[in-house]
């Protein structure tokens, strides 16, 4: 019985030396083995409606077609009504008038990922559907100006303060502030994700990533996230965005 036991594992270990090295081997030659890989990374750059990002996945196989997936990705995030100004001074700098904040998003979620129609060669594209949910944290750094300020001896200075929306008019703004400047008020706001994508993955090897992503995002945060003076803040926020992902596959 043991040594039933031991062949096993002997020829199981020499199968799967011999399967590693002879998918290597046909790597190396430049062909394709087309076999299933267990484990997958990639790395990604996106453009949102509202920014730009970029992300790491990690997916492991489940079955053929279905895989689980973990994510995590930073990102930035504008209000739509953001619109770069500068005043009449041949110095000024263009600032964003009414911004009350610079928002920086932190996210991480599990998901699943769906094969709908796989390659019928390494020419053809392979379309994938996905869904993710997760926490996200987001960072918003108030927003500085530059403002005049006159000197005791009557000599002009400019100096950057925090936008405050009661207080300074467009007219009294010359540009915008250091990025700096407000890192020490930055005020946290937790809150939740939801994603889903569709993918076209056309690397052409199949330990290799490549793919096309477009979906939608929603984001939800119980406390009011404030990006714009005079606009509510907001606890719900929906974004689309279209990535490029790339990485690799191995068993």
């Amino acid at each position: 019985m043991f040594k039933a036991s031991l062949y096993t594992l002997i020829l199981s270990l020499v199968a799967t030396l011999g399967f590693s090295q002879s998918t290597t081997q046909a790597l190396a030659n430049g062909q394709d083995p087309n076999v299933l890989y267990r484990n997958e990374g990639a790395f990604g750059i996106f453009a949102h409606s509202r920014g730009f990002g970029i992300n790491y996945m990690r997916a492991k196989h489940i079955t053929g077609t279905r895989k689980k997936l973990f994510e995590i990705e930073a990102l930035n995030m504008y209000h739509p009504k953001e619109i770069k100004v500068s005043t009449n001074s041949d110095n000024s700098k263009r600032f964003k008038y009414g911004k009350l904040n610079n928002i920086f998003i932190l996210r991480a979620g599990v998901g699943y990922q769906t094969t709908i129609f796989r390659k019928a060669d390494r020419k053809s594209v392979e379309i994938r559907t996905s869904y993710f949910l997760g926490a996200n944290i987001t960072f918003a750094k108030p927003y500085y100006v530059l403002v005049y300020r006159e000197s005791a001896a009557g000599t002009k200075y400019e100096e950057s303060v925090r936008y405050d929306p009661d207080k300074l008019t467009i007219d009294s703004i010359s540009g915008k502030g250091p990025m700096i400047d407000g890192l020490g008020e930055l005020k946290i706001y937790p809150g939740l994700y939801a994603k889903a994508n569709l993918s076209f993955e056309y690397a052409p090897y199949s330990n290799k990533v490549k793919a096309i992503e477009t979906g939608v995002i929603f984001d939800y945060y119980p406390k009011a996230l404030p990006i714009m003076a005079h606009n509510p803040a907001e606890n719900f926020i929906v974004t689309v965005y279209v990535g490029f992902v790339f990485g690799k596959k191995w068993f």
